[in-house]
């Protein structure tokens, strides 16, 4: 297991009562359906990522961005630790 977690941030990306979901096509939780979303990068804030990632997996350019909670998830047999930001959002497209 890497010495420190990694940060991530989900969007949650909500239009007229649906919320998108993509399905995952990496090593980790390949195959899962989960939101948007990615790793925080150097001096990004938690909304700039969510727009960032959004856009770069989506083509959406979300709206309205803001907190929803937190979670602190250990993977012992990836050896892998996230802290996950997950952020609400609306769009127009």
């Amino acid at each position: 297991m890497e010495n420190r977690p990694k940060v991530g941030v989900g969007v949650l990306v909500v239009k007229d009562g649906k919320t998108l979901f993509g399905k995952r096509k990496n090593a980790h939780g390949d195959g899962l359906w989960c939101f948007p979303g990615g790793h925080l990068e150097l001096n990004e804030s938690w909304e700039e990522c969510a727009v960032r990632e959004t856009m770069e997996e989506t083509g959406l350019k979300i709206k309205n961005v803001r907190f929803a909670t937190a979670t602190n998830d250990i993977f012992p047999v990836e050896g892998k630790h996230y802290i996950t930001i997950f952020m609400i959002a609306g769009y127009d497209s």
